[in-house]
């Protein structure tokens, strides 16, 4: 089932596997900037890969995070007043077979991954979580 959002981006997949997360955030309260805050996104996903002996970066001219030349992070945001909705989608354990019908982001260039192609163990999507929210208050405390 396809739905159509106003939001950063461009077509994606939820699904089983992901951790999806549509943070709502009051801008004002940490900058003004949603440029800033899809790199806090980025940040939170990078740190969370890195307990689990992943490498994740950053592409320029592209948003989301990285394993190499392979997407495992989305991210699609919009702010109305300054306060955040939308968010990132998280490849964790997700089937990849499922974005073939789709061209993920509007990118062509590129492939996806999940954490359970780059790390050496399988981890839980509840792991995964908890780490992440780990990592939240020393990427996002004003």
């Amino acid at each position: 089932e396809v739905f159509d959002v106003d939001r950063g981006g461009d077509v994606t997949y939820h699904g089983p596997g992901q951790l999806v997360g549509y943070p709502i955030i009051r801008l004002v309260d940490f900058r003004e900037d949603l440029g800033w805050y899809m790199r806090a996104i980025e940040e939170l996903i990078i740190r969370t890969l890195r307990d689990f002996d992943v490498d994740g970066t950053r592409k320029e001219g592209m948003s989301g995070v990285w394993c190499a030349d392979k997407k495992v992070c989305a991210i699609g945001v919009r702010a109305s007043r300054w306060v955040t909705m939308h968010g990132f989608a998280f490849n964790i354990t997700t089937d990849l077979d499922r974005f073939e019908a789709i061209v993920p982001c509007g990118i062509t260039d590129y492939a996806v991954t999940s954490i359970e192609q780059q790390a050496s163990a399988r981890h839980s999507l509840e792991d995964v979580a908890l780490k992440v929210a780990s990592h939240w208050d020393a990427v996002f405390t004003p």
